[in-house]
């Protein structure tokens, strides 16, 4: 399996994905993707359908990472995937499943499910990929006797991901940017309350893309990443956005008896990264009939979606809202979906991203090439506060099922998008505890808490405030790090 750059660096070089796992951006800013993508036949479908999630993830990773010995990935998987680890499950039995299928109800001619992905330490899906990413980090350390200094960007939930997937792994450190004071109050508990020692907290004063446009300043400033041995867990972080696959396969095999079936996914989106993993599964020839892209206020996918114009907003114009881990208004993962739409041209990849940094987006609507977006099964729509009140409320009354606001934002846009005999599964985002003071809004009670999380907010936390200022956070980097 060889990566190349979306932008085009390295054309004719060979990357593997170990070569790619340590790292973020390629050097010419672009994202890695599998130079083709492995297609899976009827036969391995087949197969499969009865593995358990961990051997799942053992054979889908495998596609994409033949440099790393079978017996090693298999291990690590089966390390990763334990009923242990995704233990706060809602069903004791199911606790096996890793992601339990639940099924709502029919709805317009269609089985309206949840795909549970919020079971693991932090209860939100990004633990799904961040702990296999914690354990094949520090494989590769060890392999390579190096350390990694982890800089990352979150909006709510990666970041607590992150910080318990790295917790106490050799080599390691994490540095944490996140928005000051626009996380609801248990995430930012979840990553404040840490106090191990390879954990580092920068509150930005800012919104989640200052974050994330620190992550890139310092992943382009190549002499600085290879000096302080940067790396990243961000979505950017190709084995992020492969481990998302899984979950796919794994979801469809639970919505359906066959392999002629087809089905379809609405996920809430932000960064991109989570439908991404969607957009790849059904490239690999997952039978995927429609990619449903679910936005909050902040709607610059499903502007895009509709008309074709990718307009990125600046920090004024970015909502703080009711689901905060979509208050992004620069998607970094969509430029691999764009590589694709565009016949995978790096130059035009990098002319129209150039022109999202120097004119603030790109329009494709007068091309032939947004009409090839349906081609891809993308569709899309938008949710607004009144409406995850609603569909709390409604799912809550109707299925005795408590959602969170992420998950929310993704029912309200899946029954827009419902077709008679197709089932439809939203990924579910986060449990509901993680956004309390807005499940009390909508059902004038408190959200259910895992034992664990008892007191969370009351512990004491740990963390420094800085302004959104890429020097300043390199600096700190440096002299918490003796490199």
């Amino acid at each position: 399996m060889n990566y190349v750059s979306t932008r085009g660096a390295g054309a004719g070089e060979h990357h593997s994905f170990s070569d790619i796992l340590l790292g973020g951006l390629a050097r010419d800013g672009g994202l890695y993707l599998p130079a083709e993508y492995p297609r899976i036949s009827q036969q391995e479908l087949a197969r499969w359908r009865g593995l358990s999630y961990a051997d799942l993830a053992f054979e889908i990773l495998s596609k994409f990472s033949d440099d790393i010995p079978a017996e090693d990935l298999r291990d690590l998987t089966r390390r990763t995937y334990t009923a242990a680890t995704y233990c706060n499950v809602r069903h004791g039995e199911d606790a096996s499943k890793i992601t339990p299928l639940t099924t709502l109800g029919e709805e317009n001619g269609a089985q309206l499910s949840l795909l549970e992905l919020s079971n693991g330490p932090t209860l939100a899906f990004k633990d799904m990929a961040m702990q296999l990413l914690g354990n094949l980090f520090e494989y590769a350390l060890a392999k390579a006797g190096q350390q990694l200094n982890i800089l990352g960007a979150t909006s709510g939930d990666t970041g607590s991901a992150a910080e318990y997937a790295m917790r106490g792994k050799k080599g390691v450190r994490v540095f944490m940017l996140s928005p000051h004071k626009k996380m609801s109050a248990f995430q930012t508990a979840q990553m404040f309350s840490l106090q191990d020692p390879n954990i580092f907290n920068l509150a930005v004063e800012g919104v989640f893309d200052d974050c994330q446009d620190i992550v890139k300043a310092v992943s382009n400033d190549h002499a600085y990443k290879a000096q302080q041995k940067i790396g990243t867990v961000n979505s950017i972080n190709w084995a992020r956005v492969v481990a998302q696959v899984v979950y796919y396969f794994a979801g469809y095999f639970a919505a359906t008896k066959s392999n002629d079936e087809r089905v379809s996914f609405t996920v809430p989106s932000g960064n991109f990264g989570n439908v991404c993993a969607g957009h790849i599964a059904r490239m690999m020839g997952l039978p995927i009939e429609k990619l449903v892209v679910a936005t909050n206020e902040n709607d610059v996918l499903d502007e895009f979606f509709r008309t074709g114009i990718y307009r990125v907003r600046g920090s004024a114009e970015t909502y703080h809202t009711t689901s905060p881990s979509m208050d992004i208004s620069k998607a970094s993962n969509f430029e691999r979906f764009v590589y694709d739409l565009l016949g995978r041209d790096p130059s035009r990849v990098t002319q129209l991203f150039r022109d999202v940094e120097e004119k603030g987006g790109f329009d494709l609507a007068a091309s032939g090439d947004f009409v090839r977006v349906q081609q891809f099964g993308f569709v899309s729509g938008r949710s607004s506060h009144d409406d995850r009140i609603a569909t709390i409320r409604d799912v809550y009354a109707r299925y005795q099922t408590m959602i969170d606001t992420h998950t929310a934002d993704g029912v309200k846009v899946a029954r827009e998008h419902l077709q008679p005999g197709v089932p439809m599964i939203v990924l579910e985002t986060a449990q509901p505890v993680k956004f309390g003071e807005t499940i009390r809004e909508a059902l004038d009670r408190e959200a259910e808490r895992p034992a664990a999380f008892e007191g969370l907010e009351a512990l004491p936390q740990r963390f420094e405030v800085m302004p959104a200022d890429a020097q300043r956070v390199k600096d700190f980097i440096a002299a918490h790090t003796g490199l």
